[in-house]
């Protein structure tokens, strides 16, 4: 069960796997048990050792395909047990199909109890990708029982009260070990809250993927690790360090050095030709100590500010930027530029206040920036993810960054999102290692969608690589440095 890299809305899977099954000649019903199978590999393979197991259904089609999994439990000699929420008198299709398969193989279906304390693992299949309101009543109380009692758990489709389209939880959701997602990967599965429900993510395509993606055109792209490659052409043996961009870093007001030295160290180790700062004067000794191979230059020269300008490939500002008169004219300066740029941190604190459209640049806004930028709330924000990153691309122009689980890319109409990452990146730096990395590859005259894709993929998997090595937990993001070069040169 690989997984694909293309994303869907549920509307489209709930539309297209109708039109697929009939593509490949397949029956709706055969489509469930296909599912419940898949769904009972994972189980079995997960867990060898359970044999005391509890399917939770609801009434729809994700029910039916926990009766599907109940009865091939009950046929491998499981002690089974399933619990319906709702009236079994309403159940209806191919759910109520294999609902009665089930009863005639000698399945007890009853209502839910109070305790979970005498099985192994638990299926849940009480709600689908359907699910548009926050979870009430009869369900909530079984969901939270279910989380309570730290059970492994395996979804079906989706974790029991996650949105399929936003990843976000409505009201409460199913803690899944495992979730077995079908036909197409919903959207909402990746990004954001969701990766605390989903667990471990399989697929399996029933047997009509191949129909339903020439039919169905993907709403959102995973970015493939294979993008990599683009930075590992070897160098000409003739090169020399202009041929690999000059790199400007503006940033550090006094006090808040730290963060551009992590912003251009991250860039002369991302392959920058030439790297150069422009900070406070206190900043400049430091800078040289760390990494004498960065240009350090006073930002309060307006001469030396001009000159590095014109001199640069590509622009980074905001890191330890400040949000003062002086901050505000250094980054009217470079907005003034036709250079591309990288716009963090304080610099789109600034943004937010004056709003201006460049579409020559990259904005990297975390979910409290983003939420600034649009004049909202960091809720409504995480609500809907993709909404938001769509709608800073439209306001703002160039590329959006929206941070966070599951980062999403926008350069207009298609959106992307990081499947890499972990939750030790949750620490001060990460964001300013991220600038530098996209200000070095803008330099090297990648696009500015190759260049926040590529960017996005390295530092994620930088973090990754380091964190196989060391653990997330006390991840820094001077951490990455290193990984970065390997990873940029990894045959």
């Amino acid at each position: 069960m690989s997984l694909p890299k293309l994303y869907y809305s549920s509307m489209q899977v709930k539309q297209g796997e109708v039109d697929a099954a009939n593509a490949s000649g397949v029956e709706m019903f055969t489509l469930m048990t296909r599912a419940g199978q898949a769904v009972f590999s994972v189980l079995t393979q997960s867990y060898p050792n359970a044999k005391r197991l509890l399917v939770c259904c609801g009434g729809g089609n994700n029910g039916g395909d926990g009766y599907v999994v109940a009865k091939l439990a009950l046929e491998q000699q499981w002690q089974v047990t399933v619990w319906h929420v709702g009236d079994t008198e309403k159940i209806r299709g191919d759910a109520k199909r294999a609902y009665q398969a089930y009863l005639e193989a000698g399945g007890v279906v009853t209502k839910p109890s109070d305790s979970l304390a005498n099985f192994d693992v638990v299926v849940d299949a009480l709600l689908g990708t359907g699910l548009k309101g926050p979870v009430r009543s009869e369900r909530l109380a079984l969901i939270l029982a279910i989380n309570d009692s730290c059970l492994p758990v395996v979804a079906v489709d989706i974790p029991s009260g996650l949105n399929a389209d936003t990843g976000a939880v409505m009201g409460c959701a199913v803690h899944a070990s495992h979730t077995v997602s079908f036909i197409g990967l919903k959207q909402g599965l990746v990004t954001g809250k969701a990766r605390d429900y989903v667990g471990t993510l399989h697929f399996d395509g029933l047997g009509v993927e191949k129909a339903f993606t020439q039919q169905c055109q993907a709403k959102v792209h995973a970015i493939p690790y294979e993008l990599l490659a683009l930075l590992r052409a070897p160098r000409s043996k003739s090169a020399h360090k202009g041929d690999f961009g000059k790199a400007v870093l503006v940033g550090g007001q006094l006090g808040m050095g730290g963060a551009l030295m992590l912003a251009s160290q991250a860039c002369i180790r991302s392959g920058a030709g030439l790297t150069a700062t422009l900070t406070h004067q206190a900043n400049i000794q430091a800078s040289l100590v760390a990494c004498p191979e960065i240009m350090a230059g006073d930002w309060q020269d307006d001469a030396l500010f001009e000159k590095r300008l014109n001199w640069a490939s590509a622009v980074g500002i905001g890191p330890g930027l400040g949000c003062d008169e002086f901050a505000k004219k250094r980054l009217n300066q470079v907005q003034s530029m036709a250079l591309p740029k990288v716009l963090d941190a304080d610099a789109l604190t600034l943004l937010s206040l004056y709003p201006n459209v460049d579409h020559n640049r990259i904005i990297t806004p975390h979910p409290g920036e983003a939420a600034r930028l649009l004049n909202t709330t960091v809720q409504t924000i995480e609500a809907d993810r993709y909404r938001a990153v769509m709608s800073l691309q439209k306001r703002y122009g160039g590329v959006c960054v929206l941070k966070g689980a599951g980062t999403l890319v926008c350069s207009g109409d298609e959106v992307y999102v990081c499947t890499n990452g972990n939750p030790g990146m949750a620490t001060g730096g990460m964001g300013d290692v991220l600038s530098g990395i996209l200000t070095a590859l803008l330099a090297n005259k990648y696009s500015l969608e190759q260049a926040a894709l590529l960017g996005v993929l390295l530092h994620s998997c930088a973090a990754d690589e380091d964190a196989k090595i060391n653990g997330e937990n006390g991840l820094l993001a001077s951490d990455l440095f290193a990984h970065i070069r390997r990873l940029i040169n990894k045959n």
